[in-house]
């Protein structure tokens, strides 16, 4: 059953759409604030100015020298040993890419970035980013998710790069539409944020919590049904966008956290701290 697919306010539908509502009305518990509050305490020096530009992320070069275009803002692949770069570093150079109309190479910075040094036995990182790269539609795919980001806003670029390219999930297009935002603001809403696994499960928990107290969802079955761990449509995208703005907004209205901070600020704390939804 896909999300899309309108149930009655009784069916899975309908609980879903109950528990959106609480946490868009009621975002963070104080347990999640306290514990976000905590991360700011740790991370204000890096992160003075309120946004997650200084998130620094270490890659090996070496690692990935069959991947072409290469963005100049990257340590060459000839370089040894491992080089870092920040989410302000990585906006920089996909703006410059995105100027030169050279989508691929946006697209490696983003996909750099997301990955770091990490990888799996199944060759995720280099081997599943030169496959992508060698899809004849990949070019039309990130021109019309620029193009819909424009002119329409975020949750339109996500359903237009949504199962358009193998080997292109959601956890990285939403890298390269959050990146891509900077220089192309969205016509409408608010800009990309990074959607991934670590995310969707935060979410899974608040929304399990919120389901079980309210009576919508008593065994979480709801939550892990919607907060998947991938394969997210783009009305769950644009929920995430709106929940994440709401809890942005709950949050600077408090003394724990900056008054100047954006959404992304969130997900970076979301995305390295330990919590729990209850006391």
């Amino acid at each position: 059953m896909n999300e899309d697919d309108g149930q009655d306010d009784q069916g899975p539908q309908g609980r879903a759409d109950a528990v959106d509502r609480e946490m868009a009305a009621r975002p963070l518990p104080d347990s999640v604030v306290r514990a976000l509050g905590r991360w700011w305490e740790v991370n204000a020096s890096v992160y003075a100015d309120g946004t997650p530009g200084a998130h620094t992320v270490r890659y090996t070069p070496g690692r990935w020298a069959r991947i072409a275009p290469w963005p100049g803002a990257l340590a060459p692949t000839s370089v040894g040993g491992d080089a870092a770069v920040s989410r302000a570093e990585v906006a920089a150079a996909v703006g410059d890419a995105l100027r030169r109309e050279a989508f691929r190479e946006a697209l490696v910075a983003t996909y750099v970035w997301g990955k770091g040094k990490r990888g799996t036995p199944g060759g995720s990182g280099p081997a599943t980013l030169h496959k992508i790269l060698t899809f004849d539609g990949l070019d039309a795919a990130l021109v019309t998710a620029v193009n819909a980001l424009r002119e329409h806003g975020a949750p339109h670029a996500y359903a237009a790069l949504r199962r358009q390219v193998p080997g292109l999930g959601p956890a990285f297009f939403t890298k390269f539409l959050y990146f891509t935002s900077a220089a192309v603001p969205p016509a409408h809403g608010p800009r990309p944020l990074i959607l991934d696994g670590v995310l969707a499960r935060c979410l899974r928990q608040l929304a399990a919590a919120v389901g079980h107290e309210r009576g919508h969802d008593k065994d979480g079955s709801v939550a892990a049904w919607v907060w998947s761990d991938s394969h997210w449509t783009p009305h769950r995208y644009q929920v995430y966008l709106s929940f994440m703005q709401a809890a942005t907004n709950q949050l600077v209205q408090g003394d724990s956290w900056p008054s100047c901070a954006t959404p992304d600020l969130l997900e970076c704390a979301l995305f390295t701290t330990s919590w729990e939804t209850t006391d």
